[in-house]
């Protein structure tokens, strides 16, 4: 613990520091302390500092504040946010690829240029609330701002981080716990009518989520008939398969016979590597029938696999044998999409698509929810169903139709009604006459 202040010397004109002659005097100047980091990875020296206290008592109780709860373990204590997080991540058991990404790029694009210096211990709301809007202002690579649901996602990964050192008992409390953060929607998907596709070719403008109507995604798979993924693009469309699912089919996953295909792996790419991993849920395992033609097609693509010899048994390859990269087609679903001449969609959106032309032919929720893989009815009635124009008129007119067949029966019947009060009266009942009652009683004889 040292002192110091910020009074110049007059001489040079630079700050006396800790050696004012000044510094004798109460009241003047404010207490510092420094405390030794053990050696980093680089063997470089490390130094917290910590300063502005009015007496030598408060330098000296936040001093004991820092030290280690642990004497076997004393650089507990004094761990960084960086530090934390860094090691969290470097023992995260099993996460899939796609997981282990995301956490990658949200600790060291975002959370450790902001956080990373901080004390764990010291690390508190306010510090965490500042990087969240100053993330929020920041514009993304491609000038747009920052999406609220990024901003929850990687919140997500700091709470994560943070509950395992409560749990290693390195702080207390969360503090990103209850950070405000704007609020999410999920985006409902627009379809590509006559109208909006005028406007897209005329300003370029396209809604974020948005799906092809029936011709239109027929359009798109005559375009790609040539294609030697075109089976691929033929089952994602009528059937919603993810990419990462798509990618992982493997021939012994068809059943020509039953015409039957078993989901159960997914396929993500992470550090240059490809791996095979289980699927986004358990409900996403799932045995998915197929129509007549699809398994006409996927016949002629097995024959021209075989004689390719693709290794590994896996249903779609490059073209040197080797599994797609799940990031690789959707930049080859972009190109042939511009080559078709069609509104652009996302690969996702075919899904999307999958699930509103299932609803349109006819199918229930239900048979869609299985088709998709979804735990949950409710998620796919709230985000993968999309009222398709066609479905849409038909609803319409269904409904003009029973109110009009109510309105013509009710007209009819009051039309009748009227009629006969007419030709058929009630009948009355016939009159009875009391005769008047005499003043004066009979008499009898």
């Amino acid at each position: 613990m040292y002192k110091r202040c910020g009074c110049l010397n007059p001489d040079t004109r630079r700050p006396w520091g800790s050696h004012c002659p000044q510094l004798g005097r109460t009241g003047h100047g404010s207490w510092y302390l420094t405390v030794e980091l053990p050696t980093g990875p680089s063997g470089t020296r490390r130094r917290l500092r910590r300063g502005g206290y009015r007496t030598r008592a408060e330098a000296h109780q936040a001093l004991t504040g820092l030290r280690p709860p642990h004497p076997t373990d004393p650089h507990r204590a004094l761990l960084t946010t960086g530090q934390w997080l860094m090691h969290w991540l470097a023992t995260r058991l099993r996460p899939r690829p796609a997981t282990l990404r995301s956490y990658h790029q949200h600790i060291h694009q975002h959370l450790i240029p902001h956080l990373g210096g901080i004390l764990l211990r010291e690390l508190c709301l306010d510090d965490v609330q500042t990087t969240f809007a100053i993330l929020a202002r920041t514009p993304t690579r491609y000038g747009r701002p920052r999406a609220a649901s990024t901003l929850h996602r990687i919140r997500a990964t700091l709470r994560v981080a943070l509950n395992a050192a409560m749990r290693h008992g390195l702080i207390e409390a969360n503090p990103a716990r209850n950070l405000e953060l704007p609020p999410t929607s999920r985006p409902k998907a627009v379809v590509w009518t006559q109208p909006r596709v005028a406007h897209w070719r005329a300003t370029g403008e396209h809604p974020t989520v948005a799906v092809w109507t029936a011709p239109q995604t027929a359009r798109f798979l005559h375009h790609i008939r040539q294609h030697r993924l075109y089976p691929l693009f033929r089952l994602i469309t009528l059937v919603g398969l993810r990419r990462g699912e798509a990618c992982a089919l493997r021939w012994c996953d068809l059943d020509l016979q039953h015409r039957a295909l078993l989901i159960s792996r997914q396929l993500q790419h992470h550090r240059g590597e490809l791996a095979l991993c289980e699927t986004k849920t358990a409900g996403s395992v799932r045995l998915i029938a197929l129509d007549r033609l699809t398994i006409t097609v996927l016949r002629r693509h097995h024959a021209t696999t075989t004689l390719e010899g693709h290794r590994g048994g896996f249903m779609f390859t490059n073209t040197r044998g080797d599994p797609i990269k799940p990031d690789r087609l959707g930049e080859l679903f972009h190109r042939l999409v511009r080559d078709a001449d069609l509104p652009p969609i996302r690969l996702h959106d075919l899904r999307h698509g999958a699930a509103s032309l299932s609803l349109a032919a006819g199918n229930d929720l239900k048979t869609v929810q299985t088709m998709l893989g979804h735990s949950s009815i409710v998620l796919t009635a709230d985000t993968y169903t999309s009222v398709l124009p066609d479905l849409a008129h038909h609803a319409a007119e269904a409904t003009a139709r029973l109110v009009l067949t109510s309105a013509t029966t009710t007209s009819r019947a009051l039309r009748n009604g009227h009629h006969t009060s007419h030709q058929r009266p009630a009948k009355r009942s016939p009159r009875v006459t009391i005769p008047p009652q005499r003043s004066t009683p009979p008499s009898y004889r």
